[in-house]
Formats: C-alpha cells, structure tokens, sequence
C-alpha cells in the first residue's frame, strides 16, 4: 500500500519558500490548515464498505474512494448516490491478496499486460511497471471511469491504488491525462510537501511542482502535501498516532489516507492487513481524534469543495464564488 511518489518537489530548492499555498489559492487564508480524511479501498469487501461508511457517517472521515474492478462496487455505488458523500475512484491496477482477485475492467484481451497467470491483475506494484504499457494502463483506469458513470457514479476525484500509477512516469501522464480531459480533480501533492518529504525524501526537484502549477492552470486543484503513513502503525497505537499528525499539520490543504473496515470473522482471510484497517476506524470514531481536530483549528474539506473552489478561482463557475470558511 506504500504510494510511490517519484517526483516530489525539493522544498527547499524550488522556489516555494514564500509562495501561497495552493489552499490559498482556493481561498483560505495563509495559516489555515485544511484537511482531508480520505479511506481507500472502498467496494473491496463488504467489510471495507461498512467501515468505510461508518467512518464516514460516524466518525472523522470525509471523503474516500472506489475501487472499480472489485466485488463489493455495487453496493458502495447505491450507498453514495443516495447519500450524496464524496466519493472519487482509487483507480486500480493491482489486485494484491493471496487469495481474494480480481481482473481488469478492459478484460484480458484489451490489457494483456496488465493480467497475471491467474487472470487477475499483478500483485505488487514492481510486476505492473515491469508487464503493462503505458497505453494499456490508460485504457483500464478510462475502463474504471466507464463503469462508474455507466452505474450514475460521478466522481468527486481520481486517486491511485497502492500508486501505481505514481510509479513509472508515462503511467503518471496517463493519470494526469484522464483528470485534465475530463475536469476530474486528481490527488497530486504539488506544494510544499512538508509531510510527503520527510516520508519519501528529497527525490526529484522541479517536476511536482510544474506538475501542479499545471494541473492548477487547467483549473483542477492540488494538494499541499500528503499523508500517508498510517497504514504501517500498530492498532494500537492508531488513534495516538493521528491526533499526533493531526497537531502536525502544517498550513496549505493536506489529504490525509486510511483504510477503514469493519470488524468480521471473515476479513482475515482476505487480508493480512485486516488489524491496521479495524484500528484506522477506531481512530476515526474516537473522541480524541475529534477533540484534536477542534482544538486545532483544523479546517476539514471534501474533494467536492475543492473542485468547487478551483473551479471559482478560474472563473469556471455558476453563481458566487465560494467564500472562505472555517
């Protein structure tokens, strides 16, 4: 689950010291602290839906994201058109379990490079970018996008299932692509990264930065920075670790990622992940968690807001710009 992100700006080098930050730019103010609390993996089991929801309805978290080619979609797609929430597709190319597989949506025939033995798609993220082109990765996460709109899903965002699509740079302009063409924002970190560099490092200069300015050109918002090293804590010490990332925070709009599911006899033989994901819901239902985020002054916003407040910035709008909020 570990994203790779390969062209994350040098904060230090690139001009950004001093810059607005892109939550700025959507219209908050300098030191706001903008947040997202996103849950992949949604429509993987029925155990990642009913976690998914409840962290959702009951606890802290505000957005997450579909996994398209999986069992479980069907029900998690009934879930969000009745319920409206912010929902995107955690676009998929990996089907990583020992036992519980699935193919890809374009079907063997279209995307060979994408299919293992098994007729499921690779399992780490090394065997897709060592097998599959970067012409049959456009078509399976376009593949993804149908069947979502075929079903009347219309995401708020497109993310990257265990980054992918961050992995090999012509996979990451196929990704970029798809958000541009369509006016879909896409999760890239594009500003200061503050959280994302002390995870992957001082990797490769300029290219997130023009990636973003880009991305912002188009209309479509970026992130300051990404979180996303949760899914290794222990349970136990899950709901200490958030409020500590959480108090964190540095200004600028930051996407913060879990995995939530619900408890069940049958989960652990899905994944081996199964305490990491139960501990990430009880993080999100927890007091202190709640009570961190209020004391913080942490502001907590949706993809949807995002899109709504790019979109105004660019002038590409319906009726009054979005104001500031807190």
């Amino acid at each position: 689950m570990t994203l790779l992100l390969t062209a994350l700006p040098a904060f230090g080098d690139s001009g950004t010291q001093g810059a607005p930050t892109y939550a700025q730019r959507m219209g908050w103010n300098a030191a706001d602290r903008v947040l997202i609390l996103h849950v992949d993996d949604a429509g993987m089991s029925a155990e990642s839906n009913q976690g998914t929801i409840r962290a959702i309805e009951d606890g802290a978290a505000n957005s997450f994201s579909v996994m398209m080619p999986t069992p479980w979609v069907p029900e998690i797609v009934r879930y969000i058109k009745a319920s409206n929430a912010d929902a995107g597709l955690h676009l998929t190319l990996n089907a990583e379990w020992q036992h519980y597989r699935w193919g890809p949506l374009a079907g063997q025939p279209t995307v060979p490079g994408l299919v293992d033995a098994e007729g499921a798609m690779w399992r780490s993220v090394q065997e897709v970018v060592a097998h599959a082109s970067a012409e049959e990765v456009a078509t399976e996460i376009r593949a993804q996008l149908e069947r979502a709109r075929r079903m009347g899903f219309e995401p708020t965002h497109l993310d990257s299932h265990m980054g992918t699509l961050f992995a090999r740079p012509d996979y990451l302009a196929a990704y970029v692509k798809l958000g541009v063409e369509t006016g879909i924002p896409i999760m890239f970190p594009g500003g200061h990264n503050t959280l994302a560099r002390a995870l992957y490092g001082e990797q490769a200069g300029d290219e997130a930065l023009r990636t973003g300015e880009m991305l912002w050109q188009q209309g479509l918002p970026v992130l300051d920075d990404l979180h996303n090293t949760s899914y290794g804590w222990p349970r136990e010490e899950k709901v200490d670790r958030y409020v500590e990332a959480v108090r964190a925070l540095q200004p600028g709009v930051t996407m913060m990622i879990m995995h939530c599911a619900a408890p069940s006899d049958g989960f652990a033989h899905i994944t081996d992940s199964a305490p990491s994901r139960y501990g990430d819901l009880e993080a999100m239902l927890s007091t202190e968690l709640a009570a961190a985020i209020a004391e913080e002054d942490i502001i907590l916003t949706t993809w949807r807001e995002l899109g709504k407040r790019a979109a105004a910035r660019h002038g590409n709008h319906v009726g009054p710009a979005l104001a500031p909020q807190r």
